[in-house]
């Protein structure tokens, strides 16, 4: 969204863009899942009448937006990159395939999974760990608005304390918010870890990957 209220920010999905190609140039493999809240939100729809099931279908086909949107500006500074849709949409972009994705990374292409996992009452961030274990990634990283993990939101509450390295166990019991307790057990049950971090700081995403980055540690 950018500093908009809902939509598409060409000028933020650019520079966001810009972050990725970064670590593509450092020979990173990088599949990513976009969401589709900034366009569309399931459950806030479904909170007020709509049945969930179409209110997530909707999301899903919010996700192959964004999706789209940022393969054309990682593909404007030459970073090849393919759409894969858990919706079948051959006319915008590719079905979801395990083999022909992981056949894409080994081209060295950008995987981008849209439509999250094709299912209704599941989140992005599940179909995130549902597509790192499928894709044998080594790590699951969420970019975010904020820093890493908090003891609450650090948007609401300015007394949150930042969590370095917390575990699954903890980040369940606790009910820390940080991504959907589907996905957390997931990963958890898979033993893949997962980093969580701010995509609002410049460079923030390369430092990650190579261990300098502000970050907080899920395992």
């Amino acid at each position: 969204m950018g500093e908009q209220n809902y939509g598409l920010d060409v000028k933020a999905v650019d520079r966001v863009a810009g972050e990725v190609a970064s670590a593509y140039e450092k020979g990173y493999e990088i599949c990513m899942v976009i969401g589709g809240g900034n366009i569309f939100r399931g459950i806030s729809a479904a909170a007020y009448g709509m049945h969930r099931a179409a209110a997530d279908s909707v999301g899903m086909l919010a996700t192959v937006m964004n999706s789209i949107a940022f393969q054309n500006s990682l593909e404007k500074i030459g970073v090849p990159t393919r759409v894969l849709s858990a919706i079948a949409m051959p006319s915008v972009c590719e079905a979801y395939i395990r083999r022909k994705a992981l056949r894409h990374l080994e081209k060295r292409r950008v995987v981008i999974c849209a439509a999250g996992s094709g299912n209704p009452y599941f989140t992005t961030d599940t179909a995130a760990a549902l597509r790192a274990l499928e894709l044998c990634c080594d790590v699951l990283i969420k970019a975010t608005k904020v820093a890493g993990v908090f003891t609450t939101d650090p948007e609401e509450h300015t007394d949150a304390e930042f969590i370095e390295k917390i575990s699954y166990k903890d980040v369940i019991e606790k009910d820390i918010r940080v991504m959907d307790q589907t996905a957390i057990t997931l990963a958890k049950e898979n033993n893949m870890p997962i980093i969580v971090f701010s995509i609002k700081e410049a460079g923030n995403f390369e430092k990650v990957l190579s261990g300098e980055g502000r970050c907080s540690i899920i395992s």
